[in-house]
């Protein structure tokens, strides 16, 4: 075995128990709020003077924030974020946005336009419309109407996330959501970034605060001097956001309570190797995140992986994707190919990428994912960019039963009904019949006195 030989999990699903293995993967990978590095307790001793959970540093944060407002989010940003911030420095300046849309590159500007251009396509073709249902005597309708307010959270940490403003934004903007405000953390990566503020620019959006975490999350929900509370929270970001998003549901509405990144990739003996090396740590540079190959041919496998180990030390963050693959990764090797996609089924994956020269065949047999990807050239990276759906997808197997984030996420609907004396006498006996077996007399003669003549 050579030393730069990768230590990535190899599972047999002859010999072993796929569930049970997928399973302590997922236990891993999900967001509990139980796993801490040695570094992290430290510092989470410094902060709090005690070695706390990230849950219950989420629980004191948003608790803290919701009673003391803007001094608890200050207080927390310097703490945490080493921010020294007044209250009126919270919100970035007007002049950045100019300042930073003068800064950048032309060609990202266009990148920008274009990216907001597919997007709002494809979002605007999905959008939910009013629909009205003619009944006897009276008619029905389903009105959609946009929430009025929406916070964003864009991550700021290890990188600048342009992509994540975009990827949220945009569908609120097509559902017609007049407030949007974005919160990113007092980072050179976030709410300094000269990209993300030109890109907010180009949004037209505004309303930016310098702030990140749990804190910020708090603020969104239950709102704080100079920041109004939004009806709903949507976007990425670290385990203290993901908790805190967790903690304040019922306080606001949000899209997911999100994990780490994963994909699942199927392959056969059409695939090209260099192209899934890239697949495969395309996810695993986000360190964490979860690279599963999946196939029935195993000399394809092989292949695939010795691919992945010439490539993984050419990309810039190759120690990471390393440990990623070798701590959250896995190759499976099915019995065929209808195994491969039960399989994919049951680990229900946020990426799906489908590489194989019968992939749509394959696709059909595939209800579980957050978003698929067919084919040689159809890389995840399309849809983390520019393609048009949103990235925020379903994670750690949350795909079983829900979906990526869309324009509809931003809409509310409301049940609208009409009937004149006709139409109440037609629905009336049914009324009567099952109100009268639920013993709600009140139920029935609000409506039998009004079928008398």
């Amino acid at each position: 075995m050579s030393q730069n030989q990768l230590k990535i999990k190899w599972i047999d699903s002859t010999k072993s128990d796929i569930r049970k293995e997928m399973a302590a993967l997922r236990r891993r990978l999900s967001p509990k709020g139980n796993i801490v590095s040695a570094s992290g307790k430290q510092r989470t001793i410094e902060i709090f003077g005690a070695p706390l959970s990230p849950q219950e540093i989420v629980e004191k944060v948003c608790s803290e924030v919701a009673e003391n407002g803007i001094s608890a989010l200050l207080d927390y940003s310097r703490r945490i974020d080493r921010a020294e911030l007044s209250a009126d420095q919270i919100r970035v300046p007007a002049e950045e946005f100019e300042k930073a849309h003068k800064t950048v590159e032309s060609a990202f500007l266009d990148s920008v336009r274009n990216i907001r251009n597919n997007i709002a396509e494809f979002q605007t073709a999905i959008l939910h419309h009013d629909v009205h249902l003619d009944r006897p005597g009276g008619w029905l309708k389903e009105r959609y109407r946009p929430l009025r307010r929406v916070g964003i959270c864009v991550p700021g940490g290890a990188a600048a996330y342009p992509s994540s403003l975009l990827m949220t934004a945009i569908p609120a903007q097509v559902a017609g959501v007049k407030e949007i405000a974005v919160m990113a953390p007092p980072t050179p990566n976030g709410s300094y970034n000269p990209y993300l503020l030109a890109a907010c620019r180009e949004l037209g959006i505004t309303e930016v605060y310098r702030m990140g975490g749990a804190q910020g999350v708090a603020a969104f929900a239950y709102g704080v001097e100079g920041i109004a509370r939004v009806d709903k929270i949507v976007g990425p970001g670290n385990l203290f956001v993901a908790l805190a998003k967790r903690h304040v549901f019922g306080e606001t509405d949000i899209d997911s309570i999100a994990g780490p990144s994963e994909v699942v990739v199927i392959v056969d003996e059409s695939t090209r190797t260099d192209y899934t090396a890239y697949d495969m740590l395309a996810q695993a540079e986000h360190a964490p995140g979860a690279s599963i190959l999946i196939g029935w041919n195993e000399n394809a496998l092989k292949k695939a992986v010795e691919a992945i180990e010439r490539e993984i030390d050419r990309i810039d963050r190759g120690p990471l994707a390393r440990q990623s693959l070798e701590d959250y990764g896995a190759v499976i090797l099915a019995n065929d190919q209808e195994e491969a996609c039960r399989l994919t089924d049951a680990i229900a994956p946020e990426h799906l990428h489908i590489a194989t020269k019968n992939a749509e065949e394959l696709a059909d047999k595939i209800s579980c994912a957050g978003a698929i990807f067919l084919g040689n050239y159809t890389p995840v990276a399309l849809g983390d960019y520019a393609a048009g759906p949103s990235h925020v997808l379903p994670t750690s197997g949350t795909a079983r039963f829900s979906s990526g984030l869309t324009c509809n996420d931003f809409l509310r609907a409301n049940s609208i009904l009409h009937f004149d004396q006709s139409g109440l006498k037609k629905l009336a006996p049914d009324v009567y019949q099952i109100s009268s077996i639920e013993g709600l007399t009140a139920h029935r003669e609000s409506v039998e006195m009004r079928t008398k003549d």
